[in-house]
């Protein structure tokens, strides 16, 4: 059951419109990493999550939150598209916002009435598709820090493209928030090992018997690059918890070059040439 408080978690008002950086808001609300992602994806775990307690419980705890970010920033692109103007020779050139008027989503005006949509900021609709829910919590809680931390570096690089205090003040607290929530899916994740419920690998519950040992800590170095097995990724204790090291070795095949058999003619793909088969013919051309 959900309800609804007027009030904002957090001011959301800029000293002035600027239907520019309107346009540039929606990637925060719409894009793949923006607030309707997180809000639906944290929620989608929350109800699905089949252990009840402390994770299910936090999920729907800051999913919530996250819708309360979506309409603080809607309200903030409304703001911003307050006596927008609607034609060139209306924009009040002599401020630097109405003189960008050829950079604003005419869609604000025309399809929302000079509001806010559930699209980035190029006017691409959200998808449900930028939403993952896996049922594994330790494989989300990992996603779900990377999404803040995409979502972070994108209201860092708005925060250099306005000097609008009040909108400075609402990206304060949304950069101040994704901040918070990075650490509390690490912690999560943390707590998870700590609890005997999952760790690396993921799913850690499948049986390590059942891999190839000669693959399994070993970095693949395909590159010419001199430098690409230096790191820690090829070096030192594999860090699932088993006694192996991690090493480096070059790529190099194990499996025969794959020679396929002629394909259905009814589905009339390029056949064999006649009279010599592709396996003599393969076989003639490694000679």
């Amino acid at each position: 059951m959900f309800t609804h408080t007027h009030a904002l978690q957090f001011e959301a008002k800029p000293d002035g419109p600027d239907p520019d950086f309107a346009r540039k808001m929606q990637e925060v609300l719409g894009g793949q990493w923006g607030e309707m992602t997180v809000a639906t994806q944290y929620l989608l775990q929350g109800w699905n999550c089949r252990l009840p307690g402390k994770y299910k419980d936090m999920l729907l705890a800051i999913g919530t939150e996250e819708l309360a970010h979506v309409e603080m920033i809607v309200t903030m692109i409304d703001r911003l598209l307050d006596h927008a103007p609607l034609k060139p020779d209306a924009a009040d050139r002599t401020k630097e916002a109405a003189a960008g008027y050829g950079q604003h989503n005419p869609q604000h005006l025309i399809a929302n009435g000079s509001g806010a949509s559930y699209m980035d900021s190029m006017g691409n609709p959200w998808s449900g598709a930028y939403v993952t829910a896996s049922g594994n919590l330790f494989a989300d809680f990992s996603y779900n820090a990377t999404a803040e931390m995409q979502g972070r570096l994108q209201v860092a690089r708005l925060w250099n493209m306005t000097d609008d205090h009040g909108v400075k003040d609402l990206l304060r607290f949304l950069l101040t928030r994704d901040h918070m929530h990075q650490q509390q899916w690490l912690a999560a994740m943390e707590e998870l090992k700590a609890d005997g419920l999952d760790g690396i690998p993921v799913p850690e519950a499948f049986p390590l018997e059942e891999e190839l040992p000669e693959f399994a800590y070993t970095f693949i170095d395909a590159s010419d690059g001199p430098d690409a097995a230096s790191g820690r990724w090829a070096n030192g204790p594999a860090l699932d918890g088993t006694d192996n090291q991690l090493t480096a070795a070059p790529i190099a095949a194990h499996a025969d070059a794959p020679i396929l058999p002629p394909g259905d003619p009814r589905l009339f793909g390029t056949p064999p040439v006649p009279g010599e088969s592709l396996l003599q013919k393969a076989k003639d051309a490694l000679k």
